[in-house]
């Protein structure tokens, strides 16, 4: 049976109760079996689409009653009487469930295979669902976002991704088709999509309902801006942020970070931020200084500040078994529970339990804590690491939050995670939030969450992945993005290979949204302690800008100028993102999609609709081919040659160079002929 109430077109067959209405400026389909829609439930969206349509939205049935259609704005939802849904723009099919039968069979419903659009497979014992979607393919599309993979694809047409979060993994799972539309996959359970040739499917092994979300647009441009519109755009950004961050696993001592800051001043390097990294606490779960490495705090941020620096530090979701809180904390049920074995989830330096970030009563008690700790000192910047959670057996089945299992919810924990800091700091007045956080979920950017590429390898084939990455992050909705310069493991200071990785890697990072330095060097140093506390675990090799040589060293410092340069540019790009939700990192195509070429690149992007960046990605590299879009002329920022757009070009890039041309007649062009007056007087 299909009906009408209000702008709502509802499908009910047997068991199943299907909704499909208008929501922002796009279309929600929401669905269930044995149990009620749930229509408070929200995951990744806002609410302020619903109600949407107020006026504008027809619903009607077709003259032969074979289907009927929802129009809302430029997106039809056309769904017929066997239960199909379909998605029009126009008289084009942008998606359709998956449906083989029906012409064939003289438009019977049979279907020989019993393979369904949507399969709703019981989990015994209990009221949820495995849910299963499908979708029939489109031949030569080109999909793009789902977060952040380590697969080295912009394209991710083919590919089967899980839907799960891990360390150096985000599963943010809105994707844009180069057919038109957007699409949100609005369920944070566990599971797996696969973008196949045959079909398109999407898998939960445990869900409460189905709920998608879909638009559509005549540019990514737009399509990302109805999402936006939908899930929220990112707070206004810090101007600090925009410049450099100094960063290292780890600082062992408050008299170390004060050095190094000192030494940035003395050098005459802008410095915008020093990071505190992990095990400057006492314990895990505690989230204090350690007073025997870190005696006055206070006095320590007042001096960073009197520099024009930024402290930040790191924040675990880890409770340690014999951490001050923990007692208390599992006696409030703040922890996060485990169904078989014991209740210990991480083992690093101790045995941990994860506090329950679902918890709305959980992230307030956390929040308290850090603010007496941290805040009240002058600590107004979070680093969230850990944010997946990042269990020591990633077993999704063994674990349950507040909110229901974590193969139900788990996806979600980032973002309820980045909540928790982004509603405290709010409380206490900030107004500009940026916490740093290991992983996101759709909807973690109106939190503040500026989402880095994890704890990533030291090579130029890691760098080469993390392009994608960060373009799908920003293509997924999450404009703010960042990687640890040089990679996190395996780069030793010494080494000319891992030096020239460096040096291309910071170059690149000049052209991200935030550029900071970190990683863990080698050789290490040994921990201060073998005691519990600060001063136990071990630290890597320095990690500064003058650290690598005088040759690395000056390299760098050019690089470092240059981004000072540009931060009047980022910011009015962050306020964009600010605005609008629009990408800082942005596939060619992003501002050219009409040039059918710029569909196909994946070493090289678009700083902005302004700079077309093109990284150096392999070793011993000193040239390279670049792609310009059909559409502008390109002025390359070194010989100064201008170029029209649809060609490709050789440009050279010795190791004291990086690609990047310039669009048109962007008043850039005066900001890298001074830079270059600076840096290269001869």
């Amino acid at each position: 049976m299909i009906r009408a109430e209000k702008n709502r077109l509802i499908y009910c067959h047997d068991t199943e109760q299907l909704w499909i209405e208008p929501w922002g400026s796009g279309i929600r389909v929401r669905g269930s079996k044995g149990t009620p829609i749930d229509p408070d439930c929200l995951w990744a969206l806002t609410g302020e689409g619903e109600g949407a349509g107020e006026g504008g939205v027809i619903i009607r049935q077709e003259s032969s009653g074979a289907y009927w259609e929802l129009i809302y704005g430029a997106i039809t939802a056309r769904l017929d009487q066997y239960g199909t849904l379909s998605f029009l723009r126009g008289n084009t099919v942008l998606l359709q469930e998956y449906r083989r039968t029906v012409e064939e069979f003289d438009r019977e419903p049979c279907i020989p295979l019993g393979v369904v659009s949507r399969e709703y497979k019981p989990v015994l014992g209990t009221d949820s669902y495995g849910l299963t979607v499908r979708f029939e393919p489109n031949d030569g599309e080109k999909l793009y976002g789902m977060g952040q993979y380590q697969e080295g694809l912009l394209d991710l047409k083919g590919a089967a991704l899980e839907l799960a979060q891990r360390n150096c993994q985000a599963s943010v799972p809105f994707l844009v088709s180069s057919r038109g539309y957007g699409f949100l996959w609005n369920n944070p359970g566990i599971g797996r999509v696969t973008f196949a040739t045959n079909l398109t499917e999407w898998h939960l092994e445990n869900s409460g309902q189905l709920d998608y979300w879909i638009c559509t647009g005549e540019a990514p441009r737009e399509i990302l801006e109805q999402y936006a519109q939908v899930t929220g755009t990112p707070p206004a950004f810090p101007e600090f942020a925009t410049g450099f961050w100094q960063c290292k696993l780890r600082y062992q001592t408050q008299e170390e970070v004060l050095q190094v800051a000192r030494e940035y001043h003395r050098r005459g390097l802008p410095l915008s931020a020093i990071v505190i990294d992990f095990f400057h606490w006492t314990n895990q779960g505690e989230w204090k200084f350690d007073p025997e490495y870190w005696p006055d705090p206070k006095a320590m941020v007042e001096e960073l500040e009197a520099m024009g620096v930024k402290t930040i530090v790191s924040v675990w979701p880890t409770v340690d078994e014999h951490s001050e809180n923990y007692k208390e904390m599992k006696d409030l049920g703040y922890l996060v529970q485990t169904d078989r074995g014991v209740r210990t989830q991480m083992t690093f330096c101790g045995n941990e339990t994860i506090f329950d970030a679902t918890n709305p009563q959980a992230r307030r008690y956390v929040w308290e804590k850090v603010k007496a700790n941290y805040f009240d000192l002058g600590v107004h910047q979070f680093w969230l690491d850990v944010a997946e959670p990042e269990y020591a057996v990633q077993d999704f089945d063994n674990y349950r939050y507040h909110m229901g299992p974590n193969l139900k919810v788990g996806n979600s924990f980032p973002m309820w995670y980045a909540k928790g800091f982004y509603d405290g700091l709010k409380e206490a007045g900030e107004k500009e939030i940026v916490n740093l956080t290991r992983c996101a979920w759709a909807g973690s950017q109106r939190y503040g969450v500026l989402a880095w590429s994890g704890d990533v390898y030291s090579s130029f084939g890691t760098l080469r992945r993390q392009i994608p990455a960060g373009l799908n992050m920003g293509m997924a909705g999450i404009p703010w993005w960042t990687t640890d310069v040089g990679g996190f493991r395996g780069g030793n200071i010494e080494d000319p290979h891992f030096q020239e990785c460096l040096i291309r890697w910071f170059q690149f990072a000049v052209f991200t949204p935030v550029l900071r330095l970190h990683g863990t060097r080698m050789p290490d140093k040994a921990p201060l302690s073998d005691k519990v506390g600060g001063g136990m675990c071990a630290s890597g090799a320095d990690n500064e800008l003058w650290s690598y040589g005088e040759g690395v060293y000056a390299v760098l410092r050019d690089y470092l100028l240059l981004r000072e340069a540009l931060r009047p540019y980022v910011s009015r790009l962050m306020h964009k993102a600010h605005e609008t939700g629009a990408p800082l990192m942005r596939p060619l195509f992003y501002e050219f999609p009409e040039d059918e070429k710029a569909w196909n690149y994946e070493d090289s992007y678009l700083f902005g609709p302004q700079l077309l960046v093109a990284p150096i990605l392999e070793e011993n590299s000193r040239s390279r081919r670049v792609y310009l879009p059909y559409g502008a002329q390109w002025t390359d920022i070194w010989s100064e040659t201008v170029y029209s757009g649809g060609q490709t070009v050789e440009v050279q890039a010795d190791i004291q160079r990086i690609p990047v041309f310039i669009r048109d007649d962007s008043p850039l062009k005066e900001v890298f002929h001074q830079w270059k007056l600076q840096t290269q007087p001869d």
